[in-house]
């Protein structure tokens, strides 16, 4: 392993972990699960862990993170460090206190090492800029760690860019993309690593999420977690389970679909709330259509509780567990399935199913896309709206990048269609039919259904194969001497960005990626 930009200075340092917020989601659970490794990896000069972000951290989750780094951790917020779109009026004195809060931050912990998270996602370019400029002054090390990005599928951020002064896909870019010295990028997955080192080399590199570190539930916890859920949704059933936000991008419209129809018995149970302003209309559409239908779907079960299970107790209640998004950067449930040795019913993600082949991991019941008969919808009406929603995200992208979206491919009046292309809308009129009828509709276009509801109702459905080569690839230990290889790299100093976020962009403007469900906050 190369010397790294901690063992080279001399000085005691702390590791500043930066994310706009600690709410329960993916970005958290990386966290918790890789910093305790990276603490073990960088000591004896590691003397302690700064948590900032733009709210005040959960007591009893920061307690339990300080258990587990093993080395003293202090929390710092800064409400600008938050996400703009909460940020309520737009002033010119809340701009400047993200400035004035990367200084002060800076200052009290002048020897540090950051690691930003999830700058990609576009939340507070201002941040993002001064964390930059401020750690380029101090020649601190930045790690910008990429879980998602702003123009995958989340065009909405534009108008917010635009808001805080950064007019210019090149301003973005050279927010986002930085080569200089003290700059090291980081992806979650091997095509968007490998798109950044096609330009910053070794500044960037490949840092997967790694396998958690819990301690496995017993069986005294299991029992403890399925009488808890039993109690929470108010009936004994066997449980599917989506562990997950409440987002759009999950599609849980689909799990749904799903759970109905290979094993109508069944209640689906997602986990995680609405972590942000832009989800909530999914949700309240969502929740509303399943207590009016009577639909066997229990919405955020662990969201705002108190003495809840852990997530892995959860899965191991679980008969089986969902996964439908239509856009992940890593996706989580699926080591997370295969460590609860719990079945998994998931989409194949493009950007995901290599890695997890080249991990050594391998899903039975997985597949690329769920077909719906065209007539279990009002299919006329959704190729109107799907136009409608389609002209006015257009219009709502940059002015240089609109020539570059690919037209999709609209609803044709025969045969099945994607139901991850339709609408929220579209997908609610298809679960309002009788689950039969749905069945037997669309039955023809996903012959393979047929085994795995035979394979549900016996309980015989498949656990995934493999997690031996994932332990050790995705280990914490592995995980902190990747990032420890990451910090060690000099920098080209080489400006790139407007190279590397117009590849990106093409790809992501492609019409296979393109979603109706994603194009609007309410579709």
């Amino acid at each position: 392993m190369g010397e790294t930009c901690i063992t080279r200075r001399k000085l005691f340092l702390k590791l500043i972990i930066l994310h706009y917020q600690f709410r329960p989601g993916g970005v958290r659970r990386v966290i918790e699960m890789a910093a305790p490794s990276i603490s073990r990896e960088f000591q004896p000069r590691l003397s302690g862990i700064v948590l900032a972000g733009g709210e005040k951290i959960d007591p009893e989750w920061l307690e339990q993170f300080r258990k587990l780094v093993g080395v003293p951790v202090e929390e710092f917020v800064e409400r600008s460090f938050g996400y703009v779109s909460e940020w309520g009026e737009l002033s010119s004195e809340k701009i400047r206190h993200v400035k004035s809060g990367v200084q002060r931050l800076l200052e009290r912990h002048s020897q540090s090492v950051v690691w930003m998270h999830n700058p990609g996602v576009g939340r507070n370019l201002l941040l993002t800029q001064a964390m930059q400029a401020s750690c380029r002054q101090r020649d601190l090390p930045l790690v910008m760690h990429h879980h998602d990005w702003w123009f995958d599928n989340r065009w909405a951020r534009w108008r917010e860019f635009v808001a805080t002064g950064f007019k210019t896909l090149e301003e973005t870019a050279s927010s986002l993309f930085s080569a200089a010295g003290n700059v090291h990028h980081a992806a979650i997955n091997q095509a968007d690593a490998g798109l950044l080192q096609k330009y910053l080399g070794a500044k960037a590199a490949w840092l997967p999420n790694p396998l958690g570190n819990d301690v496995p539930p017993g069986p005294d916890e299991t029992q403890k977690a399925r009488e808890w859920l039993r109690s929470t949704i108010g009936q004994e059933s066997p449980v599917w389970i989506l562990p997950c936000r409440l987002l759009r991008r999950k599609n849980i419209a689909e799990a749904l679909l799903l759970t109905r129809w290979l094993r109508p018995e069944a209640v689906l149970v997602t986990t995680g709330g609405v972590s942000s302003a832009d989800e909530e209309i999914y949700a309240d559409r969502l929740a509303r259509a399943a207590r009016e239908h009577g639909w066997p779907l229990h919405l955020s079960v662990l969201a705002g509780k108190t003495n809840a299970p852990r997530v892995t107790a959860l899965l191991a209640t679980a008969e089986a567990v969902v996964l439908t998004s239509v856009q992940e950067g890593f996706g989580l449930p699926y080591l997370e399935a295969a460590e609860a040795s719990r079945p998994l019913v998931a989409r194949r993600l493009p950007n995901i199913a290599p890695d997890l082949q080249r991990l050594g991991l391998r899903f039975p019941q997985s597949y690329d896309e769920l077909l719906v008969d065209g007539s279990l919808f009002d299919l006329k009406a959704e190729r109107s709206r799907q136009r409608q929603l389609f002209q006015q995200w257009k219009a709502g992208l940059p002015v240089d990048v609109q020539a570059l979206a690919g037209e999709p491919e609209w609803l044709q009046q025969d045969g099945a269609v994607p139901f991850s292309r339709l609408t929220l809308t579209a997908q609610l009129e298809v679960l309002m039919k009788p689950v039969e009828e749905s069945w037997k509709g669309s039955m023809a276009a996903n012959p393979w259904l047929e085994k795995w509801r035979v394979r549900a109702a016996k309980g015989t459905l498949q656990s995934s194969a493999g997690l031996e080569q994932a332990r050790l690839e995705l280990s914490g230990a592995a995980y902190a001497k990747r990032f420890s290889a990451l910090l060690s790299q000099p920098g080209s100093g080489l400006e790139k960005g407007d190279l590397i976020q117009n590849e990106f962009i093409r790809a992501r403007l492609a019409r296979e990626n393109l979603y109706p469900l994603l194009w609007s906050l309410d579709s």
